[in-house]
């Protein structure tokens, strides 16, 4: 599916009945040929709106599938570069794909690091964490970063109600939820419920000082509002 490269119908079936890490286990191989990964337009936009608040020295990414966000960290990090995931298979493809950065195996909802980071990413992951996991991973996040160290992750403006994506991202999420409460183990992945109040409150609650800025090189609505926002959370330089 996707392209000649892509996974199978089949394939991402089985993924789809499989656990998170073990899923992406069995994806990893051609994860980068899936619409999963994420889009270059995205990654530069990310780095064009950091440029301006760095250089960097050390960079982290968080939940780093096969290493899409080093593009982002390579351009903007004077330092060590470092990703970090909990699916081994997603890890051996960054590995080969990115020699030059180093690579953790852990759990992001706890991360082992303490004041190692000046800038740290995540693309695309926040769905795959439930609203009560959030404050965890927030927290971690928080003890990663050095005094002063910056947060940053793109999130998209939820469709119109009266859009075509608004009913495929509902009716994905009902799926989801249909299949977890059927099916041992979950896969958790939902679009709908890390939007921005939320994220925000919970990044406060970490102790990070929160804005967001508009990536406008991804467009905006009819509307005037833009289609996809960086999260920028800062720690403290006096803590």
């Amino acid at each position: 599916m996707f392209s000649p490269h892509g996974p199978s119908l089949r394939e991402l079936c089985v993924q789809a009945l499989s656990s998170v890490e073990r899923g992406y286990d069995l994806l990893a191989p051609k994860f980068d040929h899936t619409p999963f990964r994420t889009p270059e337009s995205i990654l530069g936009a990310t780095v064009e709106a950091l440029s301006a608040l760095g250089p960097f020295d050390r960079g982290l990414d968080v939940c780093c599938g096969t290493g899409a966000g080093m593009l982002v960290l390579r351009p903007l990090c004077q330092g060590q570069i470092t990703g970090v995931d909990f699916s081994a298979g997603m890890l051996a493809q960054a590995r080969t794909a990115h020699p030059d950065a180093t690579w953790v195996r852990a759990d992001a909802r706890a991360l082992p690091f303490a004041e190692d980071f000046d800038l740290a990413v995540t693309f695309g992951a926040l769905g795959h964490f439930l609203p009560t996991e959030r404050p965890a991973l927030f927290n971690g996040l928080y003890r990663a970063l050095r005094p002063g160290g910056l947060l940053a992750f793109p999130i998209g403006a939820p469709p119109s109600r009266l859009s075509i994506s608004h009913w495929t991202v509902l009716g994905f999420d009902l799926a989801m939820r249909v299949r977890n409460a059927v099916w041992r183990p979950p896969f958790v992945m939902y679009y709908r419920t890390s939007p921005l109040p939320a994220v925000h409150d919970d990044l406060s609650d970490a102790g990070f000082s929160v804005r967001a800025v508009p990536l406008t090189a991804l467009g905006r609505h009819r509307d005037g509002s833009p289609r996809c926002e960086l999260v920028l959370a800062r720690k403290p330089a006096d803590r």
